[in-house]
């Protein structure tokens, strides 16, 4: 069964921005955006590039690397490159700290 795991503190994401959480031999990408906090994989699903560096508007994150857009609420792929979706996590957020269930 899988259990809330403690990623970080509200404010240590910006608004309309990213952090990369690595746990346990996996990367992830934990969102703060004006639709609340969310989660996905933390690699583009096109070459791989971490999303950490990619840009954050409204809901939707952009590689680095390729320019390639995936909803954040969904993990769906909007824009090629990318054709297939970031798997997505469950977010909960209680007293100020941000949990993933994985």
């Amino acid at each position: 069964m899988s259990e809330w795991i403690e990623v970080c503190a509200t404010g240590d994401i910006d608004d309309e921005d990213l952090i990369r959480w690595d746990h346990d031999g996996r990367s992830f990408a934990i969102y703060n955006t004006q639709k609340g906090f969310f989660a996905t994989d933390g690699f583009c699903t096109h070459e791989q590039q971490h999303l950490a560096d990619g840009l954050v508007t409204g809901t939707v994150i952009e590689c680095p690397l390729h320019q390639g857009r995936f909803d954040i609420v969904t993990g769906r792929a909007l824009r090629p490159p990318v054709r297939i979706a970031l798997a997505t996590y469950p977010v909960k957020v209680e007293d100020g700290t941000v949990f993933i269930r994985l």
